[in-house]
């Protein structure tokens, strides 16, 4: 698959040839749902409690005798069903993580990215590096580029001023290769690569 390599100013800087392993494979939107929900899953902190019947403050008499009131039976007023009592079947702390072989989620990051390349919203830049870090003139070129919701994949080391200018700018977010993903490949609308970046992911996967 040949793709033009653009400069940061929207003009022309000569191709770039993809392989078709990587960036040409018919995307399955089961492995990217699979790999999305390991990664949501993965970051979720798990710390969520509540207290039940035993953790409330609340008296251990029992409210009334059994028999003889007409009432229900109850014991303590920490149940659940009174006002101030505990939570029934509440959240508690654990791992919400689950495993996913290593060969899937390799997988699913090529699907990720052939998906954004049959879709042509995947574009590939010379290099990221600007002279300052002035967030306007970024604003002009990505103007100039059609990017207003994009994910920007550098080299190794994202450049330093591109990084500081970029990160003013909403729904654009700038990640070093090795940070690359499927969840923020596809929550945004463009994936930009360098040069740089796709040496590496091609390097990755040989």
């Amino acid at each position: 698959m040949k793709l033009d390599i653009k400069t940061l100013d929207g003009a022309g800087a000569g191709s770039v040839e993809l392989n078709e392993e990587i960036f040409g494979l018919e995307p399955r939107a089961d492995l990217l749902q699979r790999m999305v929900r390991w990664q949501l899953a993965k970051r979720r902190a798990g710390t969520h409690a509540v207290q039940n019947r035993s953790d409330v403050n609340r008296t251990r008499k029992k409210l009334y005798k059994q028999k003889g009131t007409g009432n229900a039976r109850h014991g303590a007023a920490s149940a659940p069903q009174f006002r101030g009592g505990g939570r029934a079947f509440g959240p508690v702390v654990r791992d919400h993580s689950h495993d996913l072989p290593k060969k899937v989620r390799a997988l699913a990051l090529r699907h990720a990215l052939s998906a954004k390349a049959k879709a042509s919203t995947l574009i590939v830049v010379d290099d990221i590096k600007i002279e300052d870090h002035k967030t306007k003139g970024l604003v002009e070129r990505f103007g100039k580029m059609g990017l207003s919701n994009a994910l920007i994949i550098g080299g190794a080391e994202v450049d330093v001023n591109f990084g500081r200018a970029a990160r003013a700018i909403p729904q654009i977010d700038v990640l070093p290769v090795q940070g690359i993903n499927v969840y923020d490949i596809l929550r945004r609308d463009t994936l930009v690569l360098t040069k740089a970046a796709v040496d590496a992911l091609e390097e990755r996967f040989k």
